[in-house]
């Protein structure tokens, strides 16, 4: 994958689990797997990235409700 600090990750393609780990360390992201808590589980494993969004919806204590957070997210599922 190479440096993708402050880049995006590509709708389609494969990427493996340590490669998303190291996206997600350097890019201020949300991955969302579609494997429940596994994503990590083995370094290896590929996955494809389904769908990208800008934001999304989230519950605030803070305010009593629902927030916008715009913070990129990615939909990934075991390839």
């Amino acid at each position: 994958m190479g440096s993708q600090a402050g880049q995006s990750l590509k709708i389609g393609a494969n990427y493996t689990a340590k490669e998303l780990d190291s996206f997600v360390e350097n890019t201020h992201v949300t991955l969302i797997a579609t494997n429940e808590n596994y994503l990590f589980s083995d370094p290896n494993r590929q996955y494809k990235v389904i769908h990208e969004v800008q934001g999304y919806f989230d519950h605030s204590k803070e305010i009593g409700g629902k927030e916008y957070i715009e913070k990129k997210a990615y939909i990934v599922e075991k390839a």
